[in-house]
């Protein structure tokens, strides 16, 4: 009978309420419409950049491209930090709109040098980390894990959507009309951010400051930065050899989202019937750990169809076991490392595991193109297995952080 009770009052737990429900939907969706803007340019915007002057020099193209990452990088801490002194949804508001004032640089922007100077700043409205805490504050931890993955599945969603709304969009109102999109698309965030958002908790700003050393000290938090730095790093720099192996294997480019649609919306599903049944009882470090593990697999599976002959349906195979592993891994590890922070410092601890996540997009770039010029797509593949295999044995120690239960935050 008390067992009975038990699982009853665990189940009831992990039920969100309508405020959670509300803070996770609309956070997701800021996340969402920021997220479509970025990801509606990368389709097309190397084909696009060429027929701007200095377009013809692909050195300048990729740094184009990915200066938005290393702009964001600089900054994902310094926002973090400063939700925790200013509130953090001054903070969202205030790198909204940064980066919609970005766009309307690059939307007027007449050559590559005022293209990227628009992608720079667009990238300095580094907002992920403040939204990341303020969805940590309005949520208990027995719902944070599935409330970090709607944020994932947003993204994930957006992700595939792009694949096959940008060609369409560019064609009806091109690089330019898609940067004015994007600036639209932020502004939509702004509103969410002040109509629909809860009001934040006075929590943060009621308790003493959190130093920054309680944050570079914690090695739970350094194992899941590290962390983040190699999936991140790894996933940019799969992309770098994938593409080119579907068209090896009969795929036009203009048809492989036939492949990265299922296999995004596939593995979403299959996660959410999977990742918080086995959370609730108690496996999240096993979940955790085995996907890192799957994504090491994956990685030699790419290694091995890299020196064969490619096939769509192995590709197929491989990309949905990736995704799967990958969306676990994205939903659990920023709610650990909310539960792990210290409460007066967790924009601060977020901003940092933000800043080595942005620092693995630009490191994998670097680095992917690098292996792939000098040593071809398999030594791309043997050293992205090799770091999450260096990753995995980082993380074997981690502990699953202990569950605390503040009552939920009020509608406001």
């Amino acid at each position: 009978m008390n067992a009975t009770v038990q699982a009853v009052s665990v189940d009831a737990a992990s039920v969100m309420t309508p405020i959670e429900l509300r803070a996770s939907f609309s956070l997701a969706s800021i996340f969402a419409l920021r997220m479509l803007g970025l990801f509606l340019i990368l389709p097309v915007f190397a084909m696009e950049a060429a027929r701007y002057p200095g377009g013809d020099d692909p050195a300048m193209v990729g740094l184009t491209m990915g200066i938005y990452g290393l702009t964001q990088a600089m900054l994902q801490f310094i926002y973090g930090l400063a939700s925790d002194r200013l509130g953090r949804k001054p903070v969202i508001v205030f790198g909204l709109l940064v980066f919609a004032a970005g766009s309307v640089v690059a939307m007027l922007a007449h050559d590559l040098t005022w293209l990227a100077i628009g992608r720079a700043v667009q990238g300095a409205g580094a907002v992920s980390a403040a939204v990341t805490a303020l969805l940590a504050d309005l949520t208990r931890d027995q719902v944070r894990t599935k409330s970090m993955a709607l944020v994932g599945a947003s993204i994930g969603l957006m992700f595939a959507l792009s694949l096959v709304a940008a060609p369409v969009l560019d064609a009806q109102i091109g690089l330019v009309g898609i940067f004015a999109l994007t600036g639209v698309l932020a502004l939509a965030g702004v509103a969410a951010v002040i109509w629909w958002v809860p009001t934040e908790p006075l929590q943060h700003k009621n308790q003493p400051r959190g130093r920054l050393a309680d944050v570079i000290q914690s090695m739970p938090l350094m194992r899941l930065n590290f962390g983040v730095f190699v999936l991140h790093a790894v996933q940019l720099a799969m992309w770098l050899a994938i593409p080119a192996m579907l068209v090896q294997a009969g795929l036009s480019r203009d048809h492989h989202w036939w492949v990265y649609l299922p296999a995004v919306l596939g593995s979403f599903v299959v996660m959410g019937g999977t990742l918080f049944k086995l959370e609730k009882r108690g496996y999240l470090r096993a979940m955790f750990l085995t996907s890192i593990a799957l994504t090491a697999l994956v990685e030699l599976g790419l290694w091995m169809l890299a020196v064969g002959t490619p096939s769509v349906g192995a590709l197929a195979t491989l990309l949905f076991v990736f995704f799967y592993a990958f969306n676990v891994l994205e939903a659990s590890q920023p709610s650990i490392v909310s539960k792990l922070a210290p409460t007066n410092a967790r924009g601060a601890a977020i901003g940092l595991y933000n800043t080595l996540q942005s620092l693995g997009f630009f490191a994998g770039g670097a680095m992917g193109g690098w292996l792939v010029k000098n040593g071809g797509a398999n030594s791309l593949f043997a050293v992205c297995g090799s770091l999450m295999l260096l990753w995995l044995l980082v993380a074997w120690p981690m502990q699953t952080p202990a569950v605390i239960s503040p009552a939920p935050a009020k509608a406001g």
